[in-house]
């Protein structure tokens, strides 16, 4: 899935506002907070909070955010968040899912509802676009790690379903429910890993061009401005040469 994944490349691209690395910072610790108040505090014990510490780590979350986020659950003054995911399409027909939590739900709703409007895109009913999608766990390394046959032997007999490698790195995939014992396994192996996390893997895409993506971009940006919302996922296809202009 080449869109998908120069769309990661575009949500992680560097020289990031230090305003938008702040709001991405605070919802990682959003995640964090609530893994450790839904489970146990303590990483080793916590699968959940695990991938969410691994992941604020691979950010470059400093140290003290990360443990202030769980002293806060540990501490019983954490605000209570439902985890509510929207769908809907962008333009030009992409498929758009967003995966909220919020304390308000109908502010919520009405917040993404509208920017969908404003944005040239259809906020839809759940399920609307979900079956373009496979729920997958994604372990992500750098390319420096080894080349393709030595991470795909490694992803292999960790129990992992797919392996995509490219010069810029490597990224695996297995079910998501297998996440947490597979890059336990790829650790041993590989050493940690860059990134891993529980992703939306598109299965079919949407081709789009140098416009179409520029338009999906303003909406993608207006949704990730919202405190609400965790992450967007899209399943849009894009030549190199659009890359490349965009």
């Amino acid at each position: 899935m080449a869109g998908h994944s120069k769309w990661a490349n575009i949500q992680h691209r560097k020289g990031r506002q230090d305003a938008v690395r702040s709001k991405l910072f605070s919802k990682l610790a959003k995640e964090i907070t609530v893994a450790a108040k839904m489970g146990d505090p303590d990483v080793d014990k916590n699968p959940r909070l695990r991938m969410a510490v691994k992941e604020a780590k691979s950010q470059s979350v400093p140290k003290d955010v990360i443990e202030r986020a769980i002293k806060k659950a540990i501490g019983g003054d954490a605000e209570n968040y439902d985890e509510i995911r929207y769908e809907g399409y962008g333009p030009s027909g992409v498929a758009v899912i967003v995966e909220t939590m919020t304390d308000n739900k109908n502010r919520t709703a009405s917040t993404v509802r509208s920017t969908f409007s404003k944005n040239g895109g259809n906020l839809g009913e759940t399920g609307s676009v979900g079956f373009m999608f496979d729920r997958k766990g994604e372990v992500t390394y750098k390319a420096e790690v080894g080349d393709a046959d030595t991470v795909m032997m490694a992803a292999i007999e960790a129990g992992a379903e797919d392996v995509e490698s490219t010069e810029d790195g490597h990224t695996i995939y297995c079910e998501d429910c297998e996440l947490n014992d597979v890059s336990n396994a790829l650790e041993k192996e590989l050493g940690e890993s860059e990134s891993t996390k529980l992703v939306w893997k598109p299965t079919t895409t949407t081709e789009l061009d140098l416009e179409g993506m520029q338009k999906l971009m303003k909406l993608v940006d207006a949704l990730e401005d919202d405190d609400d919302v965790q992450r967007v996922t899209t399943n849009f296809e894009a030549s190199d040469e659009v890359m490349e202009q965009l």
